[in-house]
């Protein structure tokens, strides 16, 4: 039996859009590697990006999305560890081309765990009320990218 998936509620919606950014971000560091790109060309970027994007997602993940689920949740546990994992990745600044590997992969997995995991589960606990919070938290603004240095095209 085939399990459709869960159609986004549209307080999550902004944050899904966000993970698209993100899932793109990781795309241009594949691009950029295939591309035979310079390992602190696309670090610049993903360091831009980190900056003004995944750390204030990554906030507002964690004041107004986990905060809905008790401490002792393993998948807000899982969430929390993947933010705090990325963090340190991105904050280093040896073994460059290895690092953005690293950050490729963990993002790309924290990415898809979010979406077809945690927010499904958010989804079925969160109340009217609790999303209508989230909207009103969220200002989605649009995405605008950096491309000073477009490597990946």
């Amino acid at each position: 039996m085939d399990k459709k998936p869960l159609k986004r509620h549209q307080a999550l919606q902004p944050l899904s859009r966000d993970h698209h950014q993100g899932l793109l971000l990781c795309w241009k560091i594949r691009t950029g590697f295939g591309k035979g790109v310079e390992p602190n060309r696309i670090k610049s970027y993903a360091d831009w990006f980190f900056e003004n994007h995944l750390i204030p997602h990554f906030k507002m993940e964690e004041q107004h999305i986990f905060s809905l689920l008790e401490d002792d949740n393993a998948l807000k546990r899982k969430a929390l560890d993947d933010h705090k994992a990325l963090i340190l990745l991105f904050s280093k600044t040896d073994e460059v081309a290895k690092t953005l590997s690293d950050i490729e992969k963990q993002l790309d997995d924290h990415i898809r765990f979010e979406e077809r995991v945690l927010f499904p589960e958010i989804q079925k606990i969160a109340t009217e009320e609790q999303f209508k919070t989230i909207e009103a938290m969220h200002h989605e603004k649009p995405f605008v990218d950096n491309v000073a240095d477009s490597f990946w095209t």
